[in-house]
């Protein structure tokens, strides 16, 4: 039997959390869940494995889901790994994504405040779900963003 869950948030891994956590507050108006997080201590090293662990960032609140919705947490660790080049294509968690009114738009704010695009906009017949247009571009950081609207 599945055990009972409910969504809360995803994590994010920021070079700059400040930077990021911007980035989608001006082109997403997505907004901070205050109190920052400023983490430290036994018990972290604990749970992330990582001696000296030291965790900074903010959750920012999803749109769609009131006040009591998930959020996208944006934490940097005080030592970050390396970080390969963005693919969406990559085993894992490879995209965030939203949807949008205008994909043009979107595409556009998200590039002008910094992000990238990774392909090109597109639109295809889903069988028996409609019309959808699409596209991946990716934050300052390079996380992939696929930005689309469905036409039903």
């Amino acid at each position: 039997m599945p055990i009972e869950a409910r969504f809360t948030h995803v994590n994010l891994v920021a070079r700059d959390w400040r930077r990021l956590a911007e980035f989608y507050t001006r082109v997403f108006g997505w907004a901070p869940v205050l109190p920052e997080r400023h983490l430290s201590g036994g018990w972290l090293d604990a749970a992330t494995g990582l001696p000296a662990a030291r965790i900074h960032g903010v959750h920012l609140r999803l749109p769609g889901y009131g006040a009591t919705g998930p959020t996208l947490e944006i934490f940097q660790y005080h030592h970050a790994a390396e970080r390969p080049p963005s693919a969406v294509n990559r085993p894992g968690f490879g995209h965030i994504a939203l949807t949008v009114a205008d994909v043009t738009a979107a595409r556009d704010a998200v590039v002008a405040a910094g992000g990238g695009t990774v392909g090109d906009l597109v639109s295809a017949d889903i069988p028996g779900a409609g019309r959808l247009s699409f596209v991946y571009a990716t934050d300052p950081e390079g996380n992939v963003i696929e930005l689309q609207q469905w036409h039903r």
